[in-house]
């Protein structure tokens, strides 16, 4: 690390809640409140990282009502079609995947008791568990998960799920019995349970839904049912009384309601209109810990880059791409951002998948060779619009502290705010130059998501044949270290010519009121207390619970990867 990095430190600490609303409002995370929003004066918790307890344990009913941001006009409860923060924080209240990811960042099973590939992985076979059913009563069965898939696959109208699934024959997928289904794939598909699990947020694209289902009328096997939606503004759900894991919803209702701005948010959970709030900063935390709510603060794999279209000038010379790199300080934007939390980002994704690659040099500021590169360019006075929106905690201040770095180097840099509604409407994945937010996925999961001419996410308009090649040859490979060796390729492409620039990991952050207690950390970069607090007093207790039964298992018969 420099000098002028070491020394460059301050201010506010950016990195609240993007654990908080999701996980909290429906996934079975954390916090085991009582009554929370309701007329009663004592909540406890069991949880493994908060500060009150109780001999007598959680005490159920109530309603808790979250204070959400990154919500727009366009928000669903479509369980496949999820894009904003809002939407992953309703749709896990309502709706369960076949299999999810721990605290750990390790995949576990939920709906399905087995999920197993062949010797060379050209089939794969999912066993459901029994006894599931859906909010309308009707049982849980192969049928449904034959349905999900081909729904999120429809070539009239694909959803977001649809990369991980592509290498999948779904026209010939086979109900073998009431509970089992068996996917051929024409060439071997060594990571589809990775996709399927993707991370706290690419389940959100699996969530398993019954035949004939209608997201306007929305049935899912979650913990909370529906009851009532108005995009933009707010939801509501109530408890699903036969939800199939055992004990649980402790909570009564949930209402997520959409706030604009943090101040709105801060104020909700002081004026007690709020249980629970996400995406602050961290000088509003110390002012809601001031008065006495609960925090919690957790290693995380959300990044939230900076995305360069690399095929649009002056981004489609990587000497110009490379240049906006290296004039990032990133510790300084780290403290400043996230009050010096989180681990520096080397512009990859994937950290916590065991084969990233920590062997590549951490890049640091370098204005003199950022220089030399926009010369070499024919870019020496750049200038350049970077379009932000407070689509996740501390995007808005990163652009800022972005563009007076970029500065020493000569460029100048015109920041450009909009709504999040404008940010995700018309013009998402067009922008040249932006920002993102996205959660832990394993590198191949992100990769397909993101950074391949077929990826619904291609934002940079990444398009490298060796690189596509690369990514073609690894999901078909079934040895681990073997299938390592062609990630390390791809990502040393990812670091010298891709188009993002990632300049931190970040930690999550959650707050809620002091009635409510019980987040779980995760690396995954999992959502607020409000999924949590939904379910259970601990998300990796309640994960655990759903996963780890006497009949559940992890069929892993090749791969396990080194322990975290």
């Amino acid at each position: 690390m420099g000098d002028a990095e070491s020394r460059d430190t301050a201010m506010t600490r950016r990195r609240f809640l993007q654990a908080a609303t999701t996980t909290a409002l429906g996934a079975g995370a954390g916090v085991a409140l009582a009554a929370c929003g309701s007329s009663s004066t004592t909540t406890t918790s069991s949880s493994t990282t908060t500060s009150t307890t109780s001999a007598s344990g959680p005490r159920r009913g109530g309603t808790l009502r979250a204070a959400i941001s990154g919500g727009s006009s366009s928000d669903t409860l479509d369980a496949q079609d999820g894009i904003t923060e809002a939407d992953f924080a309703r749709l896990a209240q309502l709706y369960d995947p076949l299999v999810t990811q721990t605290p750990g960042a390790v995949p576990q099973l939920v709906l399905a008791e087995e999920i197993t590939p062949n010797a060379d992985a050209t089939m794969w076979t999912i066993r459901l568990k029994k006894g599931i059913t859906f909010h309308n009563g009707k049982p849980l069965t192969a049928d449904d998960v034959m349905f999900s898939f081909r729904r999120i696959a429809n070539p009239k109208k694909p959803l977001q799920g649809i990369s991980g699934l592509a290498p999948v024959d779904l026209a010939n997928m086979k109900k073998v019995d009431t509970w089992t289904v068996q996917l051929p794939c024409p060439k071997a598909y060594a990571i589809l349970d990775q996709a399927l699990s993707g991370f706290f947020f690419f389940f959100f694209y699996y969530y398993i839904v019954p035949v004939g289902y209608d997201p306007k009328n929305p049935v899912g096997t979650g913990p909370f049912k529906y009851k009532s939606f108005v995009p933009g503004s707010e939801s509501t759900c109530v408890r699903n009384e036969n939800y199939w894991q055992s004990g649980l919803p402790y909570l009564d209702e949930v209402i997520a309601t959409d706030y604009s701005d943090e101040t709105s948010q801060v104020n909700a959970m002081q004026g007690g209109q709020a249980d629970v709030a996400d995406l602050l900063t961290y000088a509003s935390i110390h002012t809601l810990q001031a008065s006495g709510h609960n925090t919690l603060v957790s290693p995380s794999g959300t990044w939230t880059p900076f995305t360069m279209r690399v095929d649009v000038a002056p981004l489609n010379d990587a000497r110009v791409r490379q240049a906006l790199r290296l004039v990032v300080n990133r510790p300084q934007m780290r403290d400043l951002v996230f009050g010096n939390n989180g681990l520096l980002g080397n512009d990859l994704f994937g950290i916590w998948d065991p084969s990233y690659n920590h062997a590549i040099p951490q890049r640091h500021q370098d204005i003199g060779q950022a220089k030399s590169l926009l010369k070499s360019a024919g870019h020496e006075s750049l200038q350049i619009q970077l379009v932000t929106a407070d689509v996740a905690s501390g995007t808005v201040q990163a652009a800022t502290v972005f563009a007076q770095q970029a500065a020493a180097a000569g460029i100048t840099v015109n920041l450009r705010q909009v709504t999040v509604t404008d940010f995700y409407g018309k013009n998402y994945l067009q922008w040249a130059f932006a920002q993102d937010y996205w959660s832990y996925a394993p590198y191949l999961v992100q990769v397909g998501n993101a950074t391949l001419p077929s990826s619904p996410y291609n934002e940079c308009h990444f398009d490298d044949p060796n690189y596509n090649a690369l990514y073609a040859q690894a999901i078909r490979t079934v040895d681990d270290t073997k299938r390592t060796q062609i990630v390390h390729e791809m990502q040393e492409i990812d670091y010298s010519t891709g188009g993002y620039i990632i300049r931190t990991s970040s930690r999550s952050s959650t707050a809620t009121r002091r009635m409510c207690t019980g987040s779980c950390r995760r690396r995954s970069g999992s959502r607020s207390p409000t999924s949590a607090s939904a379910r259970s007093g601990c998300p990796e207790r309640a994960f655990r619970a759903a996963s780890n039964g006497p009949s559940g298992r992890w069929n892993r018969r090749r791969r396990r990867g080194p322990s975290r």
